[in-house]
C-alpha cells in the first residue's frame, strides 16, 4: 500500500466533529437521554445509551450527531460489521457524509467483501466530490480550514478509487475482476487506476469468453498509445482473420517485437520459462507479419518476416509447417527456386493440411527447373 494512503487510513479525520447538537431539552425525553449520553464516561454504558437513542428517535436533528459518535466507538473497537450499520443509518440521513462512507469503506476491506467496497467506494467517492467542490469562503480566517478540507477530501476520492481498483486486481474470479473493474473504468476514465486496470480486465474478459470486450478494450488501449504484447497479440490476429487493417499488422506486430526485446524477465519466472514465452510472443509477430505480406503478394518482405518467425516457432507443430509453406511459395515467387524447393521438402516432412501440397509443389519444382535438389 502506498505511503500516502497509509498516512490517509492512520490520521485523525481533518474534518474533526462534523455534526453537532445545537440544544438539549432535557424536560423532553430525547433531552434527557441526550444528557445522558454526554455525561456519561462509561464506554460500555455510553454506548448503549447512544444505541438507544438511534433505535428510539431515529429521525431527531440530534441522531447524525449520535451515530457519528458510535461509528467512532466501532472504529476504535475495529467491528466491521457495526461500522457499516451505523454508518449506514448516518449516510441514510445524511449522504454527503465523506467520513461515515470512508469508515464503511475500510470496515469493507477488512471483511474483503468486494460488493460492500463497490457500495461505499462509490457513496465516499461523490460525498468527497462533493466536498473537494465547496466554494472558498470569503472569511481570510476561514480559507485554512477550507484548504484542509478540500486537500483531504481530494485524497479520500482518490482512495475511494485506489479501494475499487485493489479490490478488482486481488480477485481471483473474472466475472468478479469485470465487474469492479468496470466500475472503475467508469469511475474515471482517464485516471491512474483506469490505465492500470485495464490489463487485468483485458485478461479476465478472456479468461470470461467475452472476446468481444476484450478486443474493444485491447483496441481502445492500443489507439491511446498502451497495450501489452498480448493485448497486441490479440488485435492482429482479428485483423488477420477478418483481412483489413494491413497497416495495423504491420505496426502492431512490430511493437511486439520491440516490447518483447526489451521487458526483463519477471520476478519468480525460470529463465527457460520465459525464454520459451519470449520466443514464442516474438515468433508468433513476426509470423502475423509475414503472413500478411504473403497475403498481399509482397513476397519480399514476407520472407523478412517469415525467415525471423522460424526457429521461434520450431516447437508450434500448429504454426512451422504454414510458416515452411509460406516460406517456400515466397521464394518461390521471388524466383530462389534452390531456396523454395528446401522448405517444401522441410514442410512436406511434417504432417499437416499443407504436406500433401508442399509435396506436388516440390515435384513440379524438380520437373521444371534442373539442378534443384
Amino acid at each position: 500500500m502506498r505511503l500516502g494512503w497509509m498516512l490517509l487510513l492512520c490520521a485523525a479525520a481533518v474534518w474533526g466533529q462534523r455534526h453537532h447538537v445545537d440544544e438539549v431539552n432535557a424536560e423532553k425525553p430525547e433531552g434527557k437521554l441526550l444528557q445522558q449520553i454526554m455525561q456519561e464516561n462509561d464506554a460500555a454504558k455510553k454506548t448503549a445509551l447512544l444505541d438507544q437513542f438511534t433505535t428510539e428517535f431515529p429521525k431527531h436533528d440530534a441522531t447524525p450527531w449520535v451515530l457519528e459518535q458510535l461509528q467512532g466507538i466501532y472504529v476504535k473497537a475495529n467491528d466491521s460489521d457495526k461500522i457499516i450499520a451505523a454508518g449506514e443509518k448516518l449516510l441514510a440521513l445524511d449522504p454527503d457524509d465523506p467520513e461515515a462512507a470512508l469508515q464503511c469503506l475500510k470496515a469493507a476491506e477488512a471483511k474483503k467483501d468486494p460488493a460492500g467496497i463497490k457500495k461505499f467506494s462509490g457513496l465516499t467517492a461523490a460525498a468527497a466530490h462533493k466536498m473537494a467542490a465547496a466554494p472558498q469562503p470569503k472569511e481570510a480566517d476561514e480559507a485554512a480550514a477550507w484548504k484542509s478540507s478540500v486537500d483531504y477530501a481530494k485524497q479520500v476520492e482518490q482512495y475511494a478509487e485506489y479501494s475499487l481498483y485493489r479490490a478488482a486486481l486481488e480477485s481471483r474470479d473474472p466475472k468478479l475482476t469485470i465487474d469492479l473493474g468496470e466500475a472503475v473504468m467508469a469511475r474515471n476514465p482517464t485516471g491512474e487506476y483506469a490505465g492500470k486496470i485495464a490489463e487485468p480486465l483485458f485478461i479476465a474478459y478472456r479468461q470470461s469468453g467475452d472476446n468481444a470486450k476484450a478486443l474493444a478494450l485491447a483496441d481502445k488501449v492500443v489507439t491511446g498509445g498502451g497495450g501489452n504484447e498480448d493485448m497486441l497479440l490479440v488485435l492482429c490476429n482479428q485483423y488477420l482473420e477478418q483481412k483489413k487493417e494491413s497497416e495495423k499488422i504491420h505496426n502492431y506486430s512490430a511493437r511486439i517485437v520491440q516490447i518483447m526485446g526489451q521487458k526483463p524477465k519477471p520476478e519468480g519466472v525460470a529463465d527457460a520459462d520465459w525464454t520459451s514465452r519470449k520466443n514464442l510472443i516474438t515468433g508468433l509477430a513476426h509470423y502475423m507479419s509475414g503472413k500478411q505480406y504473403h497475403n498481399e503478394n509482397a513476397f519480399a518482405k514476407a520472407d523478412v518476416e517469415l525467415r525471423a518467425a522460424l526457429p521461434l516457432v520450431e516447437g508450434n507443430a500448429a504454426i512451422k509447417p504454414e510458416v515452411l509453406y509460406m516460406l517456400a511459395m515466397s521464394n518461390f515467387k521471388t524466383e530462389k527456386m534452390q531456396e523454395a524447393a528446401n522448405y517444401f521438402r522441410a514442410c512436406a516432412a511434417l504432417k499437416s493440411p499443407y504436406q500433401q501440397l508442399a509435396t506436388t509443389n516440390l515435384a513440379r519444382i524438380k520437373t521444371q527447373y534442373t539442378g534443384i535438389k
